[in-house]
């Protein structure tokens, strides 16, 4: 009896030693996401108030007020990529994420809008890009509907950047 206790007591105490290491390799992974978020400047396009200047905290990553205009193909506002599931990403799995950020493709088989440097983000490491995903799922949930995106020629409700080819200039340009 007394050698059953001890084997309890052994096999508790090793789930516990066990799911402190998880917790340990989840919040590595999560920095490391944070990290990575930070140095790719993904603040500059997914939290409103950046582009004027005064990035607003409080919506980290909560989606952009400012929306990109491309040529032929519309504007374009950075979305919400916080854990919200009505108005971000909080109904997409791990693996959803890192495949938009490998492939460009979003789990509703829409692609990413042209702005968005997939293209960089493919070149991480599966590690890297799991990191990120991890980080992106911990964050606090921000409600905010992100306007558009818009087609050419649609009435825009943000204020945008307008993208212009070589030699054209702003006053040239189709409002």
């Amino acid at each position: 009896m007394f050698r059953l206790s001890v084997r309890l007591a052994f096999f508790a105490a090793s789930a516990l030693g066990l799911q402190s290491s998880i917790a340990a390799a989840d919040d590595t992974q999560t920095a490391r996401g944070e990290y990575l978020v930070t140095i790719g400047g993904c603040n500059d396009c997914h939290t409103p108030g950046y582009f004027f200047g005064k990035p607003d905290s409080s919506r980290f990553l909560g989606g952009s007020d400012v929306g990109f205009e491309l040529p032929g193909q519309g504007v374009f506002v950075g979305r919400n990529i916080t854990p919200d599931k009505e108005t971000g990403i909080g109904s997409w799995t791990r693996e959803q994420i890192v495949a938009a950020l490998q492939t460009g493709q979003r789990p509703d088989g829409r692609l990413l809008a042209p702005i968005m440097p997939w293209h960089a983000f493919a070149q991480l490491t599966e590690e890297d890009v799991t990191s990120i995903a991890v980080f992106l799922q911990s964050l606090k949930p921000v409600s905010h509907q992100v306007p558009g995106p818009f087609k050419p020629g649609e009435k825009v409700s943000t204020f945008m950047f307008r993208i212009l080819p070589p030699g054209e200039t702003a006053a040239a340009a189709p409002n």
